[in-house]
């Protein structure tokens, strides 16, 4: 979800009606919005894998973020052959995303899954991801590249996938699906941690 001038987007992964490989299927992703949380309108596809030139297969979980005008769709693809994470930017919510750098912007591991953006008061933006291990890289202000190393192994007990990162006052929040499936989440006094398990 993101709220974008008084409106709520909803961008979502889309599982077609056959699979291939008896895997998961998504090749595109969708829009939905509304201002009331009852009435919807569909928006379509905003991004799909053709919207990225190296991608081939697997359009999975994305987050949206705005940002000087522009909003950054973060996603995970290439999950059979290396998963990356990927970046397609639009002058507006509801597209067209194009993807600016023509190549991943962060890739750890088989499982780079799951893209969580938060860009703090200061303005330094953090993207974490991950599936069994979490890791974290700083985005340059341009959010279509980073700066320094990917932090990986992140301490936080049971992660399994699906981190969403989010501040309320002084503190940091990083929820995530946790062992067995279920609903945990950490805090922290710092975006990079260290971070205590609720």
């Amino acid at each position: 979800p993101m709220v974008y001038q008084d409106r709520l987007y909803l961008y979502t992964s889309h599982d077609e009606d056959v699979t291939k490989d008896n895997f998961y299927t998504m090749n595109d992703w969708h829009l939905y919005s509304t201002v009331d949380m009852v009435n919807w309108t569909d928006h379509g596809v905003p991004a799909s894998l053709k919207t990225f030139s190296w991608s081939t297969d697997n359009a999975w979980a994305p987050q949206a973020i705005p940002r000087d005008g522009k909003i950054y769709l973060y996603v995970p693809i290439n999950n059979n052959t290396g998963a990356k994470i990927g970046v397609a930017v639009a002058d507006n919510p509801i597209g067209p995303f194009k993807d600016p750098v023509g190549k991943e912007i962060a890739q750890s591991g088989s499982m780079a899954i799951d893209p969580t953006v938060f860009i703090d008061d200061d303005g330094q933006a953090y993207l974490f991801w991950g599936n069994g291990n979490l890791r974290m890289v700083r985005l340059n202000s341009n959010m279509i590249s980073t700066t320094g190393s990917v932090t990986s192994n992140i301490a936080m007990s049971g992660f399994t996938e699906g981190p969403w990162f989010y501040k309320r006052g002084s503190i940091y929040y990083l929820v995530y699906a946790g062992s067995g499936e279920k609903l945990s989440y950490a805090t922290a006094s710092a975006p990079t941690g260290p971070w205590t398990s609720k």
